[in-house]
């Protein structure tokens, strides 16, 4: 059976990785000069805590060689067939790294990675996909046909609480993340070619701007495939995130409604109180 592996910003729980025996490549998160692995060594809540006494966004860095090679290497000497799901090209050198550990090991011919193009559970709904597949004796090839035709179906976007990880990290202004604050704007990000963009901004309180930002995903929502939706945050109210379950119920479309953390590198650099919902559409 093929082997699926993921880097750690795809974002699955514990749970699921162990449902669909998904193994995970820790990305690396520095702090100063300490250095941890995401989902492993570092938690979100820490990082938070870190960002804002330092007053800056930790450095994020792809998995090691060495890290890459030693996953890969038991699945070789079987000789089992591997695919590997890295987040965006565009984002990080980390499908890169999956890539020379395959040649590392000589084994280019056994090993497929893809680049999701994606961030986050944009990256697990096909990470997912491919278990399922691989469960039911899918070859390499086609698995890594099947995701090259459902990468532009995913819809990945957020809404940030705070614009000060983004300003931090190098991705707003100064002037725009303090203007952000002053006029409660919450901006809606959107995953697209495999870059994060702007795309609207909404006003007001986190909780309602998260309602609103929900219900304008709707028309999309209504011709999604019906197997799975991912609500991700990076720490949200219970509350917010019970009523975003609860509205999505209501549409009556999914098999699954699956709530997830973001992990240590994709809330390093969105911050806390970000949400996102986020699945496949139906091929139009």
């Amino acid at each position: 059976m093929v082997k699926i592996i993921a880097d750690s910003t795809c974002d699955l729980s514990q749970e699921l990785l162990t449902k669909y025996d998904i193994s995970i490549l820790p990305l690396h998160v520095l702090l100063g000069e300490e250095e941890y692995l995401d989902g492993r060594t570092i938690t979100p809540d820490q990082i938070y805590s870190w960002s804002d006494e330092h007053k800056t966004t930790p450095k994020t860095s792809a998995p090691s060689l060495v890290e890459a090679t030693e996953l890969m290497r038991p699945y070789v000497e079987e000789n089992r067939e591997i695919v590997c799901f890295s987040i965006s090209d565009e984002m990080s050198t980390s499908g890169n790294v999956m890539r020379l550990a395959a040649e590392e090991l000589a084994a280019a011919q056994l090993v497929t990675v893809i680049n999701s193009a994606n961030l986050s559970t944009g990256i697990g709904l096909l990470v997912i996909e491919a278990a399922i597949m691989a469960g039911n004796g899918a070859t390499g090839k086609e698995i890594a046909e099947r995701m090259e035709e459902l990468k532009p179906l995913v819809r990945a976007s957020f809404v940030v609480d705070t614009l000060t990880y983004l300003h931090r990290g190098g991705r707003c202004s100064g002037v725009a993340a303090l203007a952000g604050s002053a006029l409660k704007l919450h901006p809606k990000i959107i995953v697209e070619n495999g870059k994060m963009t702007p795309q609207k901004k909404y006003r007001g309180k986190i909780d309602r701007v998260i309602l609103d930002y929900v219900h304008d995903l709707e028309q999309d929502l209504k011709s999604a495939k019906k197997d799975r939706v991912f609500i991700t945050h990076s720490g949200c109210d219970a509350e917010v995130v019970e009523a975003v379950r609860s509205y999505l119920e209501g549409l009556q479309v999914f098999d699954e409604i699956l709530e997830t953390r973001a992990g240590g590198v994709i809330s390093s650099h969105c911050g806390p109180g970000t949400l996102g919902v986020l699945f496949i559409v139906q091929k139009q």
